[in-house]
């Protein structure tokens, strides 16, 4: 529906600064943005607070342009999993660092809760749980309808120290992350282990540059069949 009333040049056909301000607007790292656009007005946060993991939102949108017959769209089945490419990139998280346990958290209060050690421990706990269940949402439908090789999720949940901060940009922090990127490239397709919370290599998955490559090369031969059928 934002999709095509953007097009249409509604109030939803916003300026992209003002989207992008308003999309990164993660609570307690930076304020709020409030913008007008054709007399709407608009009072945005990170869009991480409804959907931390906006894959969902992306098949969802796609199902529904292909139920509306988009033309954009080729004829194809609303669920017809076969025929989607999703890649979803995660930022990383510290997950593996166990900072938190029962015994630490029993004497949280309010304020425990909001800000612990450097950390935010209610705002973590939502938005990994919330990430973790997309992926393994969307990790079991396409498995069940084998389409499993068309989804990858590619994520570091070992991150510790000021990598997994969201506020620390220093030349030396940014560079480190550059080099968790590199790294991450060569290590195995991993999917969530819903019992264990943590990311496990998938058998006979391959690196995530390998699976990369595979559905480059796959974009790549659709875009050309698509520009030999105009």
């Amino acid at each position: 529906m934002i999709l095509e009333q953007a097009a249409k040049g509604s109030t939803m056909d916003a300026r992209l600064s003002d989207i992008c301000v308003g999309t990164s607007a993660a609570p307690t790292y930076l304020p709020a943005h409030y913008f007008e656009n054709q007399g709407a007005k608009f009072n945005l946060v990170d869009g991480g607070v409804a959907a931390n993991n906006p894959t969902l939102i992306g098949i969802a949108e796609v199902t529904r342009q292909v139920l509306k017959k988009n033309p954009d769209f080729l004829p194809m089945k609303p669920l017809d999993l076969g025929r989607f490419l999703v890649i979803s990139v995660g930022t990383g998280s510290a997950k593996n660092e166990e900072k938190y346990d029962a015994a630490k958290a029993a004497k949280w209060g309010v304020l425990g809760w909001l800000y612990n050690h450097n950390s935010t421990p209610l705002i973590d706990s939502f938005q990994q749980a919330s990430a973790d269940l997309v992926d393994f949402h969307n990790a079991v439908v396409f498995e069940a309808l084998h389409s499993q090789k068309n989804y990858l999720r590619i994520q570091d949940d070992s991150l510790t120290g000021d990598l997994t901060t969201a506020d620390i940009s220093t030349k030396k922090n940014l560079e480190k992350l550059v080099k968790v990127g590199e790294e991450l490239l060569r290590k195995p397709v991993s999917q969530v282990n819903c019992a264990t919370g943590n990311f496990e290599p998938i058998h006979n998955g391959g690196t995530n540059m390998h699976a990369l490559q595979k559905f480059a090369k796959l974009l790549s031969e659709e875009r050309k069949l698509r520009r030999s059928n105009i």
